[in-house]
């Protein structure tokens, strides 16, 4: 099966064209520094699959993106996932939880000198290789012409963080506050979703 990759030199589309390459599929990749993003790639793609009578075009988002719409990137994906269901073309999107493997940036984004303050709402982590797996057999599966959500196991507090920090060595001390944002984003305890 031919299959086109964007975003295919990113953390979870290398990984994704790896086990599809495996799998003994033709794998294209594209990436965001080709001049592809979002809704104009997205109208792109679309339009090319309707007119190559493509049968399954499969999209990764993030849980809660509907949740948070101050948060622009959030945004985008929304209107992204909204082309697709609106489109002719048979589609599944898998919205994933946030990435085990972005808990440094959190803590980058959330400093404010020696203090990370973060939020004390929950994560529910998951691995990029999950993620990759769950692209494809998502991908190799029947169109759903909806959606799927993964997830790591195990709800956790931001404080894995402070964890993530003391393993590396980082003396940055974590504070817990309730008005932290989370990737400029307004995130409070009980806000529904998971991230």
């Amino acid at each position: 099966m031919k299959i086109v990759v964007i975003g295919g030199s990113g953390l979870i589309g290398k990984k994704l064209v790896h086990k599809l390459t495996k799998l003994g599929h033709q794998v294209v990749e594209a990436s965001p520094s080709t001049g592809e993003f979002f809704e104009t790639s997205g109208r792109n793609l679309l339009a090319a699959e309707a007119a190559a009578g493509e049968g399954h075009h499969v999209e990764l988002s993030v849980v809660g993106t509907d949740c948070l719409p101050q948060n622009g990137y959030y945004r985008a994906k929304v209107a992204q996932e909204n082309l697709i269901k609106a489109s002719n073309v048979p589609y599944t999107i898998l919205r994933a939880t946030q990435f085990f493997e972005f808990v440094g940036g959190i803590a980058q984004e959330a400093s404010d000198g020696q203090t990370v303050r973060l939020s004390p709402a929950f994560l529910q982590p998951i691995l990029s290789d999950d993620v990759a797996a769950a692209l494809a057999d998502v991908t190799l599966g029947v169109p759903m012409n909806g959606m799927v959500e993964v997830a790591g196991p195990e709800k956790i507090c931001l404080d894995l963080v402070r964890r993530f920090l003391s393993a590396n060595k980082d003396a940055r001390q974590v504070t817990t506050d309730v008005h932290a944002r989370y990737f400029g984003t307004d995130r409070k305890v009980g806000d529904h979703g998971r991230l």
